[in-house]
């Protein structure tokens, strides 16, 4: 039983169309929605840190540390990026702006970053490689006979430290 000819060919173009719509990229849209007024009325030495809380919002995130005593840094961070079928998303653009804050909490610099602060890891097979002797099987599983209780491996040298007894 053949099937008429209309119905071959929409079901032709409906299999080409459903192909070409899985090759079509995927945007997506990662982090801070960047309001370019906002984030260019922010101002060293005139704003703080309730007024950018106030002008941008939360931040992505914050540094943890503080440096030269001064407050920690506050990092917004957006991502455009795009992929294709089943690849990994590569990212299209980007933008990281830094706001450091002194003591007091007033802004002291603004800093922005885009696609060059990406850093490309690939990785290496299936064991990560590391500076320093590379050891065979044999070293990784012999190489600690005789250096247990070994003089200078520890205090006392005995192993068990500077006990007299057990």
């Amino acid at each position: 039983m053949r099937l008429p000819a209309f119905t071959r060919h929409a079901a032709a173009a409906l299999g080409i169309a459903l192909a070409a719509g899985a090759c079509t990229p995927v945007r997506s849209h990662q982090g801070y929605i960047v309001d370019a007024d906002l984030v260019n009325s922010v101002q060293p030495g005139v704003d703080n840190r309730q007024s950018v809380l106030g002008t941008l919002g939360k931040p992505s995130f914050t540094s943890q540390f503080t440096k030269d005593g001064q407050g920690g840094d506050w990092y917004y961070v957006a991502r455009d990026s795009r992929n294709l079928a089943f690849r990994n998303p590569s990212a299209k653009s980007q933008l990281t702006l830094q706001i450091s804050f002194d003591q007091a909490g007033n802004v002291t610099t603004i800093r922005r970053g885009g696609l060059d602060q990406i850093a490309s890891v690939a990785p290496y097979g299936k064991t990560t490689p590391t500076l320093g002797k590379k050891r065979g099987f044999f070293d990784d599983l012999f190489g600690n006979i005789g250096s247990v209780g070994a003089p200078g491996m520890g205090a006392g040298g005995g192993g068990g430290g500077s006990r007299d007894r057990p």
